[in-house]
């Protein structure tokens, strides 16, 4: 499908702010990111926000390519509905390769309708945060100091939501970013054993909810294709799919 290209940039633009890279470097509208601490693609990976800038694509790739050799990182580019299509031929032409598509969704939250349920209020403690989200979900090569520094490098408004089973062990977390009249979901993941109870709609909603309270009129979150549970949580609440983007590598030699 065709997408709303101004609703894209206005997505990108909350995406960055909601998950903030420690390093970010601009040649023109090429945007590096870079973030040691954490190896989240989306932290690490360059974006083209304008389908004009497509001046040198060879020489700025090859640029591009050094910056994140100095940094010990690998070049993957994030393609967006922004994307100039003349770098989209140049990476296949480069022989590169595509991988995780990515869904961005979204909800009006004038029309969305909550299951009755437990009120959630957001935390702001980021040290029990972080503990919970790596308890819950971890990431491999990703430690407490790693996702401490991007959360706390987050600037717009945000509560941390976590669910815990009586003794204090967390089941579910995620973050709310509260940016404008937008809200975007982050770091959202129920534990294992804790699935397809009800525990990812009741924290989503929770979130949602407290979103809505603060004023914000549109919800977005990102979610990967082949996460089909998680998709069909979201869309079950009324998301729709705003966008995809993916990611390229360039192929290993043998």
């Amino acid at each position: 499908m065709s997408a709303d290209l101004p609703l894209v940039r206005r997505l990108e633009a909350m995406g960055l702010r909601a998950w903030p890279a420690k390093n970010v470097h601009y040649d023109g509208a090429w945007q590096l990111r870079l973030t040691a601490g954490h190896p989240s693609k989306r932290l690490n990976s360059l974006s083209v926000l304008d389908q004009s800038d497509i001046s040198d694509i060879e020489i700025r790739f090859e640029k591009a390519r050094r910056h994140y050799e100095a940094f010990g990182r690998p070049l993957l580019v994030r393609e967006t509905p922004l994307t100039p299509p003349a770098l989209v031929e140049f990476l296949q032409a480069e022989a590169a390769e595509p991988f995780d598509a990515t869904v961005v969704m979204t909800l009006d939250l004038f029309r969305f309708e909550p299951d009755d349920g437990v009120e959630l209020l957001p935390s702001q403690d980021v040290g029990r945060f972080v503990g919970a989200a790596l308890k819950v979900s971890p990431v491999g090569e990703l430690t407490r100091a790693g996702l401490a520094e991007v959360v706390t490098a987050i600037r717009p408004a945000h509560g941390f939501f976590i669910r815990e089973e009586e003794d204090g062990e967390p089941f579910a977390a995620g973050l709310c970013v509260h940016d404008f009249d937008m809200a975007g979901i982050e770091a959202f993941a129920v534990a294992p054993g804790a699935r397809r109870k009800g525990h990812g709609r009741e924290l989503a909603t929770g979130m949602l909810r407290w979103a809505r309270g603060r004023g914000a009129r549109t919800a977005w979150l990102q979610v990967t294709e082949t996460n089909t549970a998680a998709l069909a949580l979201y869309q079950s609440l009324g998301f729709q799919e705003a966008y995809r983007y993916r990611y390229w590598r360039e192929k290993a030699e043998k």
